[in-house]
């Protein structure tokens, strides 16, 4: 088991290699066991596309302060930015609220197709689930929300072979003012989740667990804690989403590999 001192140690050595072993600052840790890798590919372009919780209550305009919200979307952007200014990355949100896969279809081509990404990062699904339970008229049963998810991934594809996609698993917990509704949105949510697994492995794209991710984080504290209304995260949430997304990409860009390695450990070792 870790003692204080060691976790607090392994700690600054987190933040040390994580932070300033990219800009060739001194660091706390001088044993690593890997060093920073080069991006293959300057001036990649990061697009995040999805509903509320991809927004993050984003700014409309061009004004750098917010731009990239205030969620997970911020968090992988800032961190990624910050340890590799060097590289030209852009980094963009198009997440809209209350978007669903048939919301995003129409959209499509402006905020996904024209922007060009070099990764594209995608989470929807929980607001088809609502529209399911609502019963609105355009709800989109389980089948035609394949067929939907599939075609706006084969048009990306089709444009860009090389594209890089992340899909991340939509999620639903017993929390806030949905706890009660958790029958009724869970088995839904768990169905989307199983067909976004289906069409993750079919395109070759990276995987994001995010349940996974919550189901383990309650280890540690409340769900409660983590999703404040069953469907969206705290800030506290958001940098789980945040550390898995980097942690899952890292497997296909080998230049993240060093927070996989050094720094998502901290809270284990607690």
């Amino acid at each position: 088991m870790a003692t204080k001192d060691s976790s607090r140690r392994d700690f600054i050595k987190l933040i040390s290699v994580a932070g300033l072993a990219v800009t060739g600052l001194p660091t706390a840790c001088s044993n690593t066991k890997s060093t920073v890798q080069r991006p293959e590919k300057e001036n990649l372009c990061f697009l995040f596309q999805g509903d509320s919780i991809t927004d993050g209550n984003r700014g409309r305009n061009e004004d750098p302060n917010h731009i990239l919200g205030h969620g997970y979307c911020f968090a992988v952007s800032s961190r990624i930015g910050a340890d590799f200014p060097q590289y030209g990355f852009k980094f963009i949100n198009r997440g809209i609220s209350g978007n669903s896969v048939s919301d995003l279809e129409k959209r499509w081509q402006i905020d996904t197709l024209d922007l060009k990404p070099d990764v594209l990062s995608l989470l929807v699904g929980i607001n088809d689930v609502n529209a399911w339970i609502e019963g609105k008229s355009d709800v989109l049963d389980a089948k035609a929300f394949e067929a939907t998810y599939r075609n706006l991934l084969t048009s990306c594809r089709e444009q860009n072979p090389n594209l890089l996609i992340v899909l991340g698993l939509p999620f639903f917990f017993a929390s806030g003012w949905r706890k009660s509704q958790y029958e009724k949105w869970h088995p839904l949510t768990v169905e989307r989740a199983e067909i976004v697994k289906r069409i993750a492995a079919d395109f070759n794209a990276v995987l994001v667990d995010y349940p996974k991710v919550f189901e383990e984080a309650q280890q540690q504290a409340l769900i409660d804690y983590w999703i404040w209304d069953g469907v969206h995260p705290t800030a506290f949430g958001h940098e789980l989403m945040a550390r898995e997304w980097i942690k899952q990409v890292s497997n296909r860009l080998d230049f993240l590999k060093i927070y996989a390695e050094y720094g998502f450990q901290f809270m284990k070792n607690q």
